[in-house]
């Protein structure tokens, strides 16, 4: 079948796309086209100008036998604001305050397209980073993880509060919670992590670090390096967190239980990202 150039470039966009941060030979593209090589990079060259003047990613090629295209997806500063406007826009309906100064986020957290897109600026934040995993705490933090690791490519691992007969072995450490000031449990299976992993740890919410703190430790247990910490909300007015390397999309503070109100604010994820630009 003789493919004409549109529809190569539509091929090739939907499966650059669907492959982020993977390297695709270009010769699996010359024997799908039966194209020579230079008609192959020719269309590649034009995919990465419309990536990179509309801010959906970068396109970058190697050459020699091994070469090939690696698309990494990487969202533009104007995107990445019009992303946490967006989110704002819908956590500051009053609402969402819960007995206890605690926000509903069920709703956001299983919006398809807002976690798809805050994976995206999550992705982004961190493309700089080699990350072999992404790792959050079940259940809030699943949906947010898997857009993240989607847009990296990489697996998810997910840290459980009990064990479970289909977990196989487990390593579990014990943590201070933040809110209950409880001690409590997390665990993860042996076979979910490789030793020595690099990952990004990610969650829906940020009080006092309790269990971020956990995670960190169950990760040295594994001998992973935590790379990063990435959070939806962060609580603002808080004395004594256990960590402050961190990013968060959005900052909550002067919580009033009786008066139904709460002011919401960015947080430092756009100054990251402003920075990641500036160095790149």
């Amino acid at each position: 079948m003789k493919y004409k150039r549109s529809e190569r470039l539509v091929f090739m966009t939907q499966h650059l796309t669907a492959h982020p941060n993977q390297l695709i030979p270009l010769t699996f593209f010359v024997d799908k086209f039966n194209q020579a090589k230079s008609s192959i990079s020719e269309d590649i060259r034009i995919i990465k100008d419309v990536f990179e003047s509309d801010g959906i990613g970068i396109v970058q090629t190697t050459a020699g036998a091994g070469g090939g295209v690696t698309f990494q997806p990487r969202i533009s500063y104007g995107r990445a604001e019009e992303i946490v406007k967006d989110f704002m826009g819908m956590l500051k309906t009053k609402e969402r305050l819960l007995p206890g100064g605690y926000l509903y986020m069920s709703d956001i957290m299983g919006h398809p397209t807002l976690m798809d897109s805050i994976g995206e600026l999550i992705a982004t934040m961190y493309s700089d980073e080699e990350i072999d995993a992404v790792v959050t705490i079940a259940t809030k933090g699943i949906s947010l993880a898997n857009a993240v690791a989607r847009k990296l490519n990489v697996p998810v691992a997910v840290i459980r509060k009990d064990n479970k007969v289909t977990e196989g072995s487990t390593v579990s450490v014990n943590y201070v919670s933040g809110s209950t000031r409880k001690i409590e449990t997390m665990v993860l299976s042996k076979r979910t992590l490789k030793e020595g992993s690099r990952v990004l740890v990610v969650d829906d919410f940020l009080r006092a670090g309790g269990s971020i703190t956990g995670v960190i430790n169950l990760m040295e247990e594994f001998s992973a390096q935590v790379v990063g910490v990435s959070v939806l909300v962060e609580a603002k007015q808080v004395e004594h967190r256990r960590f402050n390397d961190y990013t968060s999309l959005l900052k909550v503070s002067d919580i009033d239980e009786f008066n139904q109100s709460f002011l919401v604010e960015e947080g430092n994820c756009l100054e990251y990202i402003e920075n990641e630009f500036q160095k790149a």
